[in-house]
């Protein structure tokens, strides 16, 4: 499913918008970045291997990184 119609289902069905959508989606993100927990650097190396063009990914950067680990493991178990 494309990431447009993935995101208009969502608004949808939380009576939003697209733009609140991504908009909260960012700001879980930033807050995860900025605020990481308190385990020795473990979440901090996670976060180190999302590609993406600043310093805190884009919702969709972060979407599509995860899709793709997915895939990976899902090859994995196969």
């Amino acid at each position: 499913m494309k990431m447009k119609k993935i995101l208009k289902q969502v608004a949808k069905e939380n009576g939003v918008t697209v733009e609140e959508v991504l908009a909260d989606m960012q700001e879980a993100i930033t807050e995860a970045w900025t605020n990481p927990p308190k385990d020795g650097g473990v979440t901090a190396a996670y976060q180190r291997r999302v590609p993406s063009r600043g310093e805190i990914p884009t919702p969709e950067e972060l979407i599509r990184y995860a899709a793709g680990e997915i895939q990976k493991q899902a090859g994995r178990n196969r």
